[in-house]
């Protein structure tokens, strides 16, 4: 582990602590399920909005008119480029990855509905996504094959597109949801109040799904985009 990877995790615990969050790091327990050695299904929470508005399909497709959504908010939720590499671009830091939790969960792990194309027994990965000062960028919980997961993400301590560049793997994003809300734990774990923004979408490789991402961006973005709404949605 390099001293990076360290320091954002030292800095993951207290974001945690500060958000009250039950975010255990890293669950034991495993057990034998059709000739495989998995780990037991945990019930650790991971984290999601209550909306208060969400896109319609055409939206997710064209996008909102600049007067509702600010061009550098859109390119960053409905865009299809790194996110590591596009926050990083944003605060002119570099960006770690700071694992909490990589759990295997059952069926129902009240995850969107999409996640039903991810074969089961699955692994949920949450994370956070850290500058090198320590400010919480983003939150994302990721749900995996068990079958699949060391094949694309075989480095568990770097972000995900790290890990597909790394294999040089040609991948398509499948935006499926856009909405704003709150929840107080993410909110606390910011450090920041107001409305939300997060996003899920599939990622696609040789014609199957391979990974469902729901993300969820700190509001401080905004000193870095600008607001992120110039009309009320």
């Amino acid at each position: 582990m390099t001293k990076q990877r360290f320091q954002a995790l030292l800095i993951a615990k207290k974001v945690i602590n500060r958000g009250a969050l039950e975010l255990p790091l890293f669950q034991s327990g495993w057990e034998w399920h059709n000739g495989l050695m998995l780990q037991n299904v945990t019930n650790t929470a991971w984290h999601h909005l209550t909306p208060s508005w969400q896109a319609t399909p055409d939206i997710l497709k064209r996008g909102l008119p600049l007067e509702q959504m600010a061009a550098p908010w859109q390119m960053l939720l409905l865009g299809d480029g790194s996110v590591t590499r596009h926050l990083q671009l944003m605060t002119g830091e570099e960006v770690s990855v700071a694992v909490t939790a990589m759990d295997r969960v059952s069926e129902e792990d009240g995850a969107p509905i999409e996640v039903n194309v991810i074969p089961a027994p699955r692994l949920r990965r949450q994370v956070w996504l850290m500058s090198a000062s320590g400010q919480c960028l983003a939150y994302a919980a990721s749900w995996w094959s068990f079958h699949e997961v060391d094949t694309y993400l075989k480095d568990r301590s770097q972000p995900i597109w790290n890990n597909l560049a790394s294999r040089r793997t040609e991948h398509f994003r499948d935006l499926k949801g856009l909405f704003c809300g709150e929840d107080p734990n993410l909110s606390a774990a910011f450090g920041a109040t107001g409305v939300l923004w997060g996003r899920y979408y599939l990622i696609w490789n040789q014609g199957q799904p391979r990974t469902l991402i729901y993300e969820v961006f700190s509001p401080l973005l905004s000193k870095s985009l600008g607001p992120v709404a110039k009309v009320k949605i």
